[in-house]
């Protein structure tokens, strides 16, 4: 029997991707570098090498590095690898490859072209050379498809871009990469690491059904950088949000987050997209890349906060740096500050929860959505499965691609669950079924509204805003279905959330804007009307401003973060009559306000939405761009 448990147990560790393994240095999660092929073709000289880890181990604490062999056209020197190996391995850190399997990635990214036997052949031999010195590969984001060259455009046929381009990396993947791999090092783990941009995979390639099969593990980038002036506009929460997100497409075999210094305006934001990983249980985060992490920071305009001693505390780093060899903070002490900080608050944590959502792996609409609501206090928890067993489920325009997606809303409402669903989806699904569970219209028109007001004309705010807030009109049946929140625009009503009753549960429809980030501009009090709802039964409940994101945990934990320019304040309503909470950080005990006894008199009439379990509630202050962990205590 005792050897029957240690062959399992070896059994075990062998499928275990290294990049999974328990941290060294931090106590929940590994720090790794990525190292590109220039800056390894530097480690070819000894003295080199040996100059800048010091610079780098000075600042920080690292448990891995990754190698890279090969980026747009440039191959590490073979003999060179062995030793940079035996070098980091002598220093207590961890070694694997990498490869930036990219043509070209100077201004507009250039894939190889996976049509050309050619190409196939050069990247079969990339993949050989790097499988002959690391038993742990991972692949940089740039493993897309984006050529259309004659050969493409032969080999396509009548197939869409997509579907040809899925099929291809699917076979390049299996007969260019692993396949070839593994001839020459059978104990060979290939990771794929997929960028940010999860919305738009499936058009270059990139399968979020199948690769996740075909590799041993996957890797995130959670590098969302300034959601401004990117092209993508990624919201910060999505360095949270894409991690739960391929957490459950492949359960236990997401390795990590990956994140990078670009396009910052102000150095917090690089120490909040570190924390957010970190928030959604992250076991490893790799730092791209070294040779960035030496660079000097820019601290940024911080005028509106600079003062008030936030989260990322710029007087405290920049007081450590006379210890250090460097005459300015270094983007690796940066690293270091912000991931140790973190790192003594995640014991405290448990699992995260949110709010189900669903996402099939290749869909599109409303793209990143779930992301704006993130930062408007919503947690999410997305899933590439139809989540059956939520209680409250949240869909989004890109439920329309699985197409029983109106029987599955049926089953839950006739099982007393509660579905929210966006006007988005609703426009999707008229005239494919919608309409058997409930007659809201989606209308060409858009309406400006400026002002707010609840169910039965309870106002929701004082604030009339100067510029309209675009949302889609929505007709309904008077008696038939019920507007909790409505905009005003000259004097007329549009709904803005709205209800429905079908068999034993609840539908509810959130018109949203037109431009996402309109959702910041809704007053608190909207936000909190949609919040009300949409977390009636969740254990914690934020309630404030836009731009605070919450996130929950299965052991009476949480975080709250800002990612205001200011000083804000938000109510956190806890069930489960926990009337404490502890920050997790100072210790500091706060006591909590119990909630009103329950009502005398008839029973809610069956038109009004059902009110959530009592809660006790604090009032929590929030400094900019920081966070606050707290446990409940009873």
């Amino acid at each position: 029997m005792k050897k029957s448990f240690l062959a399992a147990l070896c059994l075990i560790l062998f499928l275990i991707p290294a990049s999974l393994s328990l941290a060294g240095n931090y106590k929940n999660f590994a720090v790794a570098i990525y190292i590109p092929v220039g800056v390894t073709r530097s480690m070819e000289d000894p003295k080199w090498l040996d100059a800048h880890w010091k610079i780098i181990s000075r600042q920080l604490k690292v448990d891995k590095v990754y190698i890279e062999t090969y980026r747009s056209r440039q191959t590490a020197d073979e003999d060179s690898i062995e030793p940079i190996k035996k070098f980091f391995v002598d220093h207590g850190v961890r070694v694997a490859g990498g490869m930036a399997l990219v043509d070209s990635d100077g201004g507009q990214f250039r894939s190889f072209d996976y049509a050309d036997p050619k190409d196939r052949a050069y990247v079969q031999k990339v993949v050989e050379m790097t499988a002959r010195h690391f038993d742990e590969i991972i692949l940089d984001d740039f493993y897309f498809f984006s050529t259309k060259t004659d050969l493409d455009i032969a080999a396509k046929g009548d197939k869409s871009w997509t579907q040809y381009r899925l099929e291809t990396m699917d076979d390049v993947s299996e007969n260019v990469l692993i396949k070839p791999a593994r001839a020459v090092n059978p104990n060979v783990k290939i990771i794929i690491k997929f960028p940010n941009w999860y919305e738009h995979f499936q058009g270059l390639g990139y399968d979020l059904d199948r690769e996740p099969k075909i590799f041993d593990g996957i890797y995130t980038g959670t590098e969302t950088r300034d959601p401004v002036f990117t092209e993508q506009h990624l919201q910060a929460y999505e360095s949270y949000s894409i991690i739960r997100y391929f957490d459950n497409i492949a359960p236990g075999r997401n390795g990590g987050g990956w994140v990078d210094t670009y396009d910052l305006k102000y150095i917090d934001r690089y120490a909040e997209q570190l924390w957010d990983t970190m928030f959604a249980k992250a076991p490893e985060i790799t730092l791209f890349n070294w040779a960035a992490l030496e660079r000097p920071i820019i601290a940024g305009d911080r005028t509106l906060w600079q003062d008030l001693r936030t989260s990322f505390d710029y007087a405290r780093l920049f007081g450590d740096v006379p210890r250090f060899d460097a005459p300015e903070p270094l983007f690796a002490k940066v690293a270091s500050y912000s991931l140790e900080q973190v790192d003594g608050v995640l014991g405290s944590l448990g699992n995260p929860i949110g709010i189900k959502s669903y996402r099939p792996p290749h869909a599109t609409g409303e793209d990143f959505l779930h992301n704006f609501l993130g930062m408007a206090g919503i947690p999410i928890d997305l899933y590439p499965t139809f989540p059956a067993d939520a209680s409250m489920l949240l869909l989004t325009e890109s439920a329309k691609f699985d197409p029983d997606i109106v029987n599955k809303i049926k089953s839950q409402l006739t099982a007393g669950k509660s579905v929210v669903i966006t006007s988005g989806l609703l426009r999707a699904l008229q005239g494919k079924g919608i309409e058997d569970i409930c007659e809201f219209q989606y209308t060409p028109h858009r309406v400006a509204v400026t002002e707010f007001q609840g169910a039965r004309g309870r106002p929701l705010g004082t604030t009339s805003l100067s510029t309209g807030i675009l949302i889609p009109e929505i007709d309904f049946l008077t008696n038939d279905a019920w507007v909790l929140v409505s905009g005003i625009a000259s004097g007329n009503g549009y709904p803005i959330l709205m209800m429905d009753r079908y068999s034993k549960g609840i539908i509810y429809v959130l018109a949203v804007p037109d431009n996402f980030s309109d959702i910041y501009r809704f007053p608190p009090e909207v936000l909190g009307a949609i919040r009300n709802v949409i977390l009636r039964n969740f254990p914690v409940i934020l309630d404030g401003p836009s731009q605070v994101s919450l996130f929950a945990y299965d052991n009476n934990s949480f975080v709250v973060e800002s990612f205001l320019p200011t000083p804000a304040y938000v109510t956190v309503g806890v069930t489960g009559g926990f009337a404490h909470l502890r920050n997790v950080a100072t210790g500091q005990t706060i006591e909590g306000q119990s909630p009103p006894p329950p009502r005398l008199g008839p029973t809610t009439r069956p038109s009004q939405n059902p009110a959530g379990p009592p809660r006790f509630t604090f009032a929590l202050p929030i400094k900019p761009h920081s966070y606050e962990a707290y446990v409940e205590e009873k």
